[in-house]
């Protein structure tokens, strides 16, 4: 069941990848061309499709692959951490609470999954102890 649930979720990531690579597109394509954003949306896009492709390959050998788990995890949860921090600090929008209901429950899960899975410490995980 974890390892359809690690493969499904980061076979998602690829679709968040390509709708940041939609988003370059769109800004790169408006008007008035918004400066400063094509690269960054294009190399976050870039950045989710090889979690994706991580994530689906570490879903085979959970065990042996759990540090590639455990830091997606943390990945996502900085992601909450960033949310929790910025929405009330008007650093980004109300819609972004969205994220903790999605990434939170994903982070946690990969975090504690890899541990379980594999037996090794949190220590080990981020130190990337194999």
């Amino acid at each position: 069941m974890f390892q359809k649930f690690v493969f499904w979720t980061g076979a998602l990531d690829f679709l968040v990848g390509f709708g940041t690579w939609a988003g370059a597109v769109g800004v790169a394509m408006n008007e008035v061309p918004v400066t400063g954003q094509f690269v960054p949306l294009i190399t976050l896009g870039t950045f989710l499709c090889m979690a994706a492709g991580c994530l689906m390959w570490a879903s085979r050998d959970i065990e042996g692959r759990s540090p590639v788990l455990f830091w997606q995890g943390l990945v996502r949860l900085s992601a909450v951490a960033a949310v929790i921090y910025a929405v009330p600090h008007a650093l980004s929008e109300t819609w972004e609470y969205a994220l903790l209901g999605f990434d939170g429950p994903i982070g946690l899960a990969y975090v504690i999954g890899a541990i379980k899975r594999s037996g090794r410490s949190f220590l080990d995980h981020l130190l990337v102890r194999v």
